[in-house]
């Protein structure tokens, strides 16, 4: 993709494996929780529900919050009311990990002159607490967290923040996620986009889609 020398990428989902939190749980609790699948999938949905209605509402709290919010709903649809196995998953949830190709796909591009920055709804301490915790601090320029401008993505506002931060236009960005609903705000907005589709999903039915479609970010060295 000529002309195009910045990368910014998604935390949620497409660094970080936001599932990951409940596979350490179910590997330390065991039988405590039923359905750990279900708990995991339910959680990450009511969380993006509630960054998105709070957006709407203009009721913003921040994604701390929204994410405990979003556990406590989950474990009471799931008649789980253990009260160390909440503490102790978002515990797990700031010390997200990685995906395992992650690391070697930053690196090689950062190697090859692409300045690297992140664009999040978490908040500066959770996306510092998952940086740190995954050694990979140190390949961005930018960790930006919509914190700054009070509203979450897909707002037209978070994606202005890498223009500010990272003092370039729009049309030099490539944005990287693994949310369809991310790819259409960040392609709007006039980013190039790709998506990274690890589960082999639908395209959304939304009016701005990708410009390419990976699965894992160690391919995306072949498009930037």
């Amino acid at each position: 993709m000529p002309n195009r020398k910045i990368v910014v990428f998604d935390a949620y989902g497409t660094v970080f494996d936001v599932a990951g939190a409940v596979h350490q749980a179910a590997a330390e609790a065991g039988p405590l929780v039923a359905d750990w699948a279900a708990l995991a999938a339910t959680w990450r949905r009511k969380q993006l529900e509630y960054s998105w209605l709070r957006t709407l509402l203009g009721a913003h709290a921040d994604f701390a919050e929204v994410t405990a919010e979003a556990l406590d709903w989950t474990l009471e649809a799931l008649n789980v009311s253990d009260r160390a196995l909440r503490g102790r998953l978002l515990a797990l949830y700031d010390r997200l990990p990685a995906f395992p190709e992650v690391a070697q796909a930053l690196a090689t591009l950062k190697n090859r002159g692409f300045r690297l920055g992140t664009l999040s709804n978490g908040t500066p301490a959770m996306l510092a607490a998952a940086l740190a915790a995954n050694g990979l601090a140190h390949l961005f320029e930018a960790v930006i967290s919509v914190e700054e401008v009070g509203v979450y993505k897909p707002s037209a506002q978070v994606y202005a923040l890498v223009e500010q931060r990272m003092a370039v236009t729009r049309d030099k960005v490539l944005f990287v996620s693994s949310n369809g609903w991310d790819v259409a705000g960040a392609a709007r907005f006039g980013f190039a986009t790709v998506w990274v589709n690890r589960d082999a999903a639908p395209m959304d039915r939304l009016p701005h889609g990708p410009n390419h479609i990976i699965p894992d970010l160690a391919r995306l060295s072949v498009i930037a």
